[in-house]
């Protein structure tokens, strides 16, 4: 079981990064940015998961942006 000052330091945590993260207007969600945030404390490039999301987030702006194009024959 988790101590309790760690968990309201954790929770605190994330409630400052989603504050700055609207602010910054990323689009990104409170469970996504949770998830982004242990990946960088398990040791993976902030970086490289910067260039990914903005990728991802390209490709579904550019994907509903998209007309509907039916492949079917009449």
């Amino acid at each position: 079981m988790m101590d309790p000052e760690v968990t309201k330091t954790a929770r605190e945590s994330l409630d400052l990064a989603f504050h700055m993260s609207n602010i910054l207007d990323t689009g990104i969600d409170r469970h996504t940015l949770s998830v982004l945030i242990a990946l960088c404390d398990l040791g993976l490039n902030p970086e490289a998961l910067a260039a990914v999301v903005k990728e991802l987030q390209r490709e579904r702006l550019f994907s509903t942006a998209a007309p509907n194009v039916s492949s079917s024959t009449p």
